[in-house]
C-alpha cells in the first residue's frame, strides 16, 4: 500500500502508536494496513466518488477504501476550523470559547444560522464561515503561517488570501494528513498549550451512536454559494477504551449527497468495528 504510507504524514501515525518523540521514527515499522473494497462500494452505491481512511489506534491498524484518492490533497474547507480554533485560542484572538462574542456583521447569508452573533463554540457547531474568516483576519498572515508550519498541516500553503486560503486558495491536505493532525490533537500532542487543545476537543461537535461517541468536524466546499462540490468529515470515534481516528471526503455535486456525509462516515466506522 505504498501510496498511503510513504508520505511524511504517516510519521505522525507511527508516533501515535509507538508514543515516540517527534521525528524519532527511523527504525519504526509502519502500522498494519488494509484496503477494503467494501468501503469503496459504499461510495459507488451512493452514486458518488470518495475515500475513507480509519486509523484504529489500539490495533495499530489503518484501513482505507482505496490507494489513490486517500493520498490526494484537497482544500480542507471547514475542517480547517479545527486548526483555526486552536490558533485563535493560542494567540489570544479568542480568550474563552463561551464568552468571547463575534457580532453578526448584518449581512444576510443563505445559511440562516450564520446570521447572528456567535461564540467560538456556537460558530463551530453551525460551521459559521464568516466568523472564522474574521478570526483568520485577526490572527493575520504572519502568525497563521507560523502555526500552520508548527502543526505541519497539509502542504502548509496559506496563499490565496488570509480569509480564503482554506476555501478557495492554495492549502491542500489529504486524508492521511488529516488523520495525523487530528490524532495529535486527540492525544494533546500538538506543540501548543494543553489548554487550547482541551478547549477545541471540547467544542468539537459530538454525535452519539449507541455506546459510542464520534467527535468530528464537517467541511463543504462552496456551501455558502448553494453549489456544494466536495464534502469532508474528520475526527475520531470512541468505543469504550478503543479509539479510531478517521477522515472521509466525497464529491457532493448533488444536494442530496450533502446530508450523507455523517451517515456514510458512521457506516464506514461500523464496517471496521469502530462503533
Amino acid at each position: 500500500m505504498p501510496s498511503l504510507f510513504t508520505r511524511r504524514s504517516t510519521l505522525g501515525l507511527l508516533a501515535a502508536a509507538a508514543i515516540l518523540p517527534s521525528r524519532a521514527f527511523a527504525n519504526v515499522a509502519p502500522p498494519r494496513n488494509e484496503i477494503r473494497d467494501s468501503l469503496a462500494k459504499r461510495f459507488t452505491d451512493l452514486g458518488t466518488a470518495g475515500t475513507f481512511v480509519g486509523y484504529k489506534v489500539e490495533d495499530y491498524l489503518i484501513v482505507a477504501s482505496d490507494r489513490e484518492r486517500s493520498g490526494e490533497g484537497k482544500l480542507p474547507a471547514s475542517t480547517f476550523k479545527i486548526p483555526n480554533s486552536l490558533i485563535a485560542l493560542e494567540t489570544g484572538v479568542v480568550a474563552d470559547p463561551d464568552k468571547d462574542v463575534f457580532p453578526w456583521d448584518g449581512v444576510n447569508r443563505s445559511i440562516e444560522a450564520w446570521n447572528k452573533d456567535h461564540t467560538l463554540r456556537s460558530a463551530i457547531a453551525v460551521s459559521a464561515v464568516p466568523v472564522y474568516q474574521e478570526i483568520a483576519r485577526r490572527i493575520g498572515e504572519v502568525r497563521m503561517q507560523i502555526y500552520v508550519d508548527l502543526f505541519d498541516y497539509g502542504n502548509r500553503d496559506i496563499g490565496g488570501g488570509i480569509d480564503q486560503f482554506w476555501l478557495t486558495g492554495n492549502l491542500r491536505i489529504d486524508p492521511v494528513e488529516q488523520i495525523d493532525f487530528v490524532d495529535r490533537l486527540r492525544r494533546r500532542a500538538l506543540p501548543i498549550s494543553q489548554r487550547s487543545q482541551d478547549f477545541v476537543c471540547d467544542i468539537l461537535p459530538v454525535t452519539k451512536v449507541g455506546d459510542s461517541i464520534i467527535r468530528a468536524k464537517s467541511g463543504l466546499l462552496r456551501a455558502e454559494r448553494g453549489a456544494p462540490s466536495l464534502g469532508w468529515m474528520v475526527g475520531w470515534a470512541e468505543k469504550g477504551s478503543a479509539h479510531t481516528v478517521f477522515a472521509l471526503n466525497m464529491d457532493c455535486g448533488e444536494q442530496r449527497l450533502v446530508g450523507e456525509r455523517m451517515p456514510l462516515t458512521q457506516a464506514c466506522l461500523a464496517d471496521i468495528g469502530a462503533i
